[in-house]
């Protein structure tokens, strides 16, 4: 059953506009303490969750009306304030708590805004619970005795307990000393922790990316705007560079020479050195956008690698599906199970850097096993309902693509699930021929689109 409100990753939208409202979001938390309350019931105890929320201005507002929706369900309240999703996720599994809810957008700008939930395991709500939470949203608020109200408390320590559990996460008989590392934080929830993380396990550490004012969350800073830091890596003469997005949840970094890295590139890092080590359990999980060279690069050390949809959470499914621990998407969010419930930047940057110091690298040596091919994605706007995918012309198309590739390249087309377009991707080891290609294909689609 389609679910109305809850997307792969939460509730997201424009603020202002339905359903990222104040009014909606008390109702959000009311439906979502009465569901987590019943659960509850078994103990005989009150409910409790943890709310955080990146640095995004609209923050306040939701904040606030999503602790009164709860606390009118009954359900206590503990307030991280700005922190990254995966320290939610942390802190919601160590205090025993029912659930942890993220107010953040990600890497979107700050116009925008979202809630996801956590489960009390760390990991995201099941269909089933999403399900009951939309169903409660078609109820009204009641309140049932003032006795029964949940109260608020602030979760002081909350960073603190965050900044020692990734530091954990790095092996006790190895430091970073002697590295010279710039951070980038995106101005969003890190930008109180990350630099600390690594400064305290030894690195010198020029932080940038850490000034928030509301409205400057991922705005030329971060995972999905590397110039700067790639700038700064250079000028400062740094090892390497490393980019967070504005919740904390993804990573890219940046070589000496100010080479980014993708996650791809990142993971492959990873998988290696656990290879190696005899640490890597199973197989490696990527997406459909996973570059093709990367599972060339997993069959030449006879790695399993599988594929999942687009979305950490269709990854971590897989993951949790084969009794695996590593995986993750080119975008930069990286899953290792062994250390976390949830895909955290700065664990995964720990483990990138765990490698090279394991192995005496520089990042560009790490992973310059890993060359990728080149891939070319272009959105093509079809009207709703026209089937693309389905058609003769566009089938044929493909199929002649595919026999000039000859197994050195590959073709995904993908709808778009926010926006009425087709996503045309080509990739091999030719770059001419992939870009005839795709164009080829999206030529096709375009004459269908406006038939």
């Amino acid at each position: 059953m389609s679910k109305k409100y809850f997307g792969t990753d939460g509730i997201r939208g424009r603020v202002g506009d339905f359903p990222i409202t104040p009014q909606f979001v008390m109702s959000l938390g009311y439906a979502a303490g009465r569901v987590l309350a019943g659960v509850e019931h078994t103990t005989g105890q009150r409910s409790a969750v943890l709310i955080g929320k990146d640095t995004r201005i609209s923050g306040y507002m939701l904040e606030s009306a999503l602790q009164a929706g709860l606390i009118a369900a009954g359900v206590d309240v503990f307030l991280a304030g700005p922190i990254p999703t995966p320290a939610v996720a942390y802190l919601t599994r160590t205090l025993r708590l029912q659930a942890g809810i993220v107010i953040s957008a990600s890497h979107n700008p700050y116009e925008d805004n979202g809630i996801k939930f956590f489960s009390a395991s760390g990991s995201k709500l099941p269909d089933e619970i999403e399900h009951a939470i939309e169903a409660g949203l078609e109820e009204p608020i009641k309140i049932d005795s003032p006795a029964h109200l949940g109260k608020a408390k602030r979760l002081d320590d909350a960073v603190g307990r965050y900044i020692e559990f990734c530091k954990s996460t790095f092996p006790t008989s190895m430091n970073l000393r002697g590295m010279k590392i710039v951070v980038d934080c995106a101005h969003g929830a890190t930008y109180h922790i990350a630099q600390h993380v690594f400064h305290e396990l030894g690195a010198e550490v020029i932080a940038i990316g850490v000034h928030p004012d509301g409205k400057n969350i991922n705005h030329g800073y971060g995972a999905t705007a590397p110039a700067n830091l790639r700038k700064a890596v250079v000028e400062h003469q740094a090892d390497l560079g490393i980019a967070l997005d504005g919740d904390g949840d993804r990573l890219v970094m940046v070589d000496s020479a100010g080479v980014l890295y993708d996650g791809d590139q990142l993971i492959y890092v990873i998988a290696r050195h656990r290879h190696e080590q005899g640490r890597l359990r199973g197989g490696v999980a990527g997406t459909l956008m996973t570059n093709l060279a990367f599972e060339h690069a997993m069959q030449k050390m006879d790695i399993p690698f599988l594929r999942a949809k687009v979305g950490d959470r269709y990854v971590m499914e897989l993951l949790q599906q084969q009794g695996w621990q590593l995986g993750g998407e080119n975008s930069g969010h990286i899953i290792c199970l062994d250390k976390h419930s949830t895909g955290d930047g700065i664990v995964s940057a720990l483990e990138v850097l765990h490698a090279l110091r394991t192995q005496n690298q520089s990042l560009s040596d790490a992973a310059g096993g890993l060359q990728l091919y080149p891939q070319i994605l272009i959105n093509v706007r079809v009207a709703r309902g026209v089937d693309c995918l389905g058609h003769a012309d566009v089938k044929a198309a493909v199929a002649q693509v595919e026999q000039a590739l000859d197994g050195r390249g590959r073709v995904l087309l993908r709808p778009s699930g926010t926006e009425p377009l087709l996503r045309v991707m080509v990739e091999g080891e030719d770059k001419q021929l992939v870009e005839q290609s795709a164009q080829q294909i999206a030529d096709v689609v375009r004459k269908l689109a406006t038939a």
